[in-house]
């Protein structure tokens, strides 16, 4: 049977179930460029419409992990389980940076792909690359060797990954077809099981702040991504209704990383983020024996200065500075401008506008408009407050961090209005909202 593009597109524009040969003839054509970008378009918005089953999802995203390289990690004879995380995106989540050199200290391998700035959310490849030196962008080679020295590494995209995605993804974000969960599923799966990972954990962001803005929506991706996913997956699904952490910028979320892998952080929620990450992927990797084990390694490797160490070594390897944990402010410098933002009244903050919050910082110089955008790292939020904490006129709601005057009061506006003040104190929730 001869197969023509315009037919696939048909058959799911009218709800039919694509088969596995229509689909690898697909993403074959994409992968070689004899389907067009419109046709890419079309079959997107087909999917988005009509949706798609779990075996169609399935050979969607073996067909896009298989469109390049896969890394096949057996000839190395790792001692460990090759396990990685992934977070669908939101405002000052810098948990990889932390999770990463933490399961490497506990024993598990991470060889992680990551991605940059996206919309309001940011990147953890901007945010390692505004350390001097830290190259994210090695040899498939010299990536390997890293994790299997040190556990851990955590570099950009290489365009032998599965290059399918990369057409799909850019069609999509200018097609409006970016919010489909059988398309966000194949996209994250097919990068991750290229990476040959034995195990995953999600961290499915769900609140003002995410992609999933509401909890049914973060509840269909969870779903999804632990039904079609080959190997063993975790769903986390995680609050993203404030800054995580106390920062939100490239420099000062790098400084947190520090702070808290040498024990300088008190933020609990942080804290139950990183712990509850970690250890679900210690089980998905069989290194603990039951969750409060995983917990137990977890707190032990930030204890006595494993994961730390960690950390600097994978920083040393990419090409940063051996001593950024000693004097971190040698070389993530500060911004011209740094003032305190106060709130319009005294009260409670009863709610915050993460999206706005994001936003903000694009304004300010620290993400990108269109891809050729500069990142000014020093840019972004410090000492952000939490939902529930009392503010009045002696306690600022956030530090504003700016390079000039103008966007320093420009950011000040809109930190301002993005934080909503009431009479009384909010219920407190809980930053982990679900495990699927």
């Amino acid at each position: 049977m001869t197969l023509l593009p315009q037919e696939i597109i048909k058959k799911k524009r009218d709800g039919g179930e694509l088969s596995i040969e229509e689909i690898n003839y697909f993403i074959r054509g994409i992968t070689d460029n004899s389907i067009t970008e419109g046709q890419i378009a079309a079959l997107a918005m087909a999917v988005y419409f009509q949706q798609m089953s779990a075996a169609e999802c399935r050979s969607l995203t073996e067909a896009m992990k298989s469109s390049g390289e896969v890394l096949d990690w057996s000839a190395m004879h790792l001692n460990g389980p090759v396990i990685d995380k992934h977070s669908t995106g939101g405002v000052g989540d810098k948990i990889s940076l932390m999770l990463a050199p933490i399961v490497a200290a506990c024993g598990g391998y991470v060889p992680m792909i990551s991605g940059r700035g996206l919309g309001h959310t940011g990147g953890t490849l901007d945010k390692l690359e505004a350390i001097p030196g830290y190259n994210t962008q090695i040899s498939s080679t010299r990536f390997k060797q890293i994790v299997q020295d040190l556990g851990c590494s955590i570099i950009g995209q290489t365009s032998n990954l599965a290059p399918a995605d990369k057409r799909i993804y850019a069609t999509r974000d200018i097609t409006a077809t970016v919010d489909s969960i059988p398309l966000i599923t194949a996209s994250i799966l097919s990068k991750k099981l290229a990476a040959g990972l034995d195990g995953l954990v999600m961290d499915v962001k769900c609140g003002s702040g995410a992609f999933a803005d509401h909890y049914s929506m973060a509840l269909d991706l969870a779903r999804s991504l632990v039904s079609v996913s080959p190997i063993p997956v975790k769903a986390l699904i995680t609050d993203m209704n404030q800054v995580i952490g106390h920062t939100a910028g490239h420099n000062l979320e790098i400084q947190e990383t520090i702070d808290y892998l040498k024990l300088d952080s008190d933020d609990t929620d942080l804290h139950q983020l990183v712990l509850n990450l970690s250890a679900e992927l210690l089980l998905v990797g069989h290194l603990a024996a039951d969750i409060n084990d995983a917990k137990a390694q977890v707190n032990q490797v930030l204890d006595n200065g494993q994961a730390a160490e960690k950390f600097a070594q994978m920083v040393a390897a990419h090409g940063g500075p051996k001593d950024l944990l000693e004097a971190p402010q040698k070389y993530l410098k500060n911004a011209s401008f740094i003032e305190p933002v106060f709130a319009g009244q005294a009260g409670f903050i009863q709610s915050i506008n993460c999206r706005h919050v994001g936003l903000s910082i694009i304004d300010l110089g620290g993400g990108r408009t269109k891809a050729t955008d500069v990142i000014d790292p020093v840019v972004g939020y410090s000492r952000v407050l939490k939902t529930g904490q009392k503010v009045d006129a002696q306690t600022p709601i956030a530090m504003v961090h700016a390079s000039n005057q103008e966007t320093l009061n420009q950011a000040k506006n809109k930190l301002r209005n993005s934080f909503i003040i009431g009479n009384s104190k909010p219920k407190s929730t809980s930053i982990i909202i679900d495990t699927i």
